[in-house]
């Protein structure tokens, strides 16, 4: 019995996946379940399960585009596990094909058109500042073809020696919908961005002191990220208009707040979801984005789990980023950034004080967002962090901390 194996539905409005990379090769013998394709969606990187145990024959190659519900590969269920490795074939040696003399290659004569850019091509060109006549032309009499303007480089100058090769490389199907998005975000809203500045040493001192009985008792380090993301939370129950969105004429806001966090993972960035993180403790927190790191990385993380978020946060600072303006995740109004952490000198009730300083920033829609709430949300944030056991812990480290 031959079973055709089908793209299953990765998610909602996933219409078509992309082979990343095939786990067996044609011919071999899988067993039920077991791993046989990584897909690239819009959205994540998933495994593809052997659905019975068989032969298997590839009917699609690494880097097609296929649509949902079409068949990539026929598993052969009548056949036998073998045995060990199975002896290699010994391959017939066939006869060299003679070569032949090789043809003198027609020489077409120069016309009028030679060189000449169809109308098409002449808008590609112009387009890339590239002239017709620089182009060696493959259609009829030497005619620039579209074809020819699409594939057709701009000068890079005069080469002066050393090294000037280059490489292409498809783009995943996962990078190519974070690039459309950006443009989308860039495009669609009326896109601010509004800086403030943050003392750490309030969060430091809190670390230090209770960051070893955190681990020891919860497992998991009490880090910057649930420090921010309760901060958030309260900024936005202050602010609701920072955790709506705009659809068409309305405008829908919600009573939960859902943070997105922007993490680098192997296939690009990726933006799991803290799932209403108003109903979070510090460690619910801390568990949560260790859990959702883990899976990014791993490449394990799924559609359903990056999918919704009412606002997201960003953290350039692990990469040593000191001020960014960060793009909206769309369909959302804000996003957060965050930066690395400086010693600078700052004025402290009239004297100079050295303190470790973050620089924040708050982009947002201008469409649906106010200036007035915008400083408003990043100013909140700022108290928040500048002043954790009051407004985050209720005045109470120990609970807070569930120690």
């Amino acid at each position: 019995m031959i079973l055709e194996m089908k793209v299953p539905s990765p998610g909602e409005s996933i219409t078509e996946v992309e082979i990343a990379t095939w786990l067996v090769q044609d011919g071999d013998y899988v067993e039920k379940d077991q791993a046989i394709a990584e897909v690239d969606s819009d959205k994540a990187t998933l495994e593809l399960p052997a659905e019975v145990s068989g032969t298997i024959t590839l009917k699609a190659e690494e880097g097609d585009a296929v649509a949902v519900g079409e068949v990539v590969c026929l598993i052969d269920t009548s056949a036998t596990k073998p045995e060990g490795d199975a002896p290699a074939k010994e391959e017939k040696k066939e006869e060299a094909p003679k070569a032949e003399a090789p043809k003198a290659a027609p020489v077409e004569e120069k016309t009028y058109a030679s060189g000449a850019a169809s109308p098409a091509a002449k808008k590609i060109l112009a387009e890339k500042g590239i002239e017709a006549s620089a182009i060696q032309g493959t259609g009829k009499a030497g005619r620039v073809t579209k074809d020819d303007a699409v594939k057709a480089v701009p000068s890079m100058g005069t080469p002066t020696g050393g090294n000037r090769g280059t490489s292409r490389s498809k783009m995943s199907m996962l990078r190519r919908k974070v690039a459309e998005r950006l443009v989308e975000a860039k495009n669609t809203t009326a896109m601010l961005t509004t800086f403030n500045e943050v003392n750490m040493t309030p969060i430091f001192q809190l670390r230090n002191e209770y960051k070893d009985a955190f681990k020891a008792k919860h497992g998991v380090g009490l880090g910057f990220m649930s420090f921010f993301t309760l901060a958030v939370v309260r900024a936005l129950e202050l602010y609701p208009a920072v955790n709506s969105m705009i659809d068409d004429k309305e405008m829908v806001s919600y009573d939960f707040c859902d943070i997105s966090i922007a993490v680098s993972g192997p296939k690009g960035l990726m933006v799991p979801v803290i799932r209403n993180a108003e109903n979070l403790s510090f460690r619910g927190v801390e568990s949560e984005v260790k859990r959702l790191a883990l899976r990014a990385r791993d490449g394990q993380i799924t559609v359903d789990e990056m999918t919704g978020g009412t606002f997201t946060i960003t953290n350039g600072g692990v990469f040593g980023s000191m001020l960014s303006t960060p793009i909206i995740n769309p369909p959302q109004s804000g996003i957060l950034g965050m930066h690395n952490i400086i010693e600078r000198p700052i004025a402290v009730n009239g004297n100079v004080e050295i303190h470790p300083m973050m620089y924040v920033a708050l982009s947002y829609d201008h469409r649906i967002i106010d200036g007035k709430e915008s400083v408003g949300f990043l100013v909140a944030v700022k108290e928040a962090i500048e002043n954790p056991v009051e407004l985050l812990m209720n005045n109470d480290i120990k609970k807070a901390l569930e120690l």
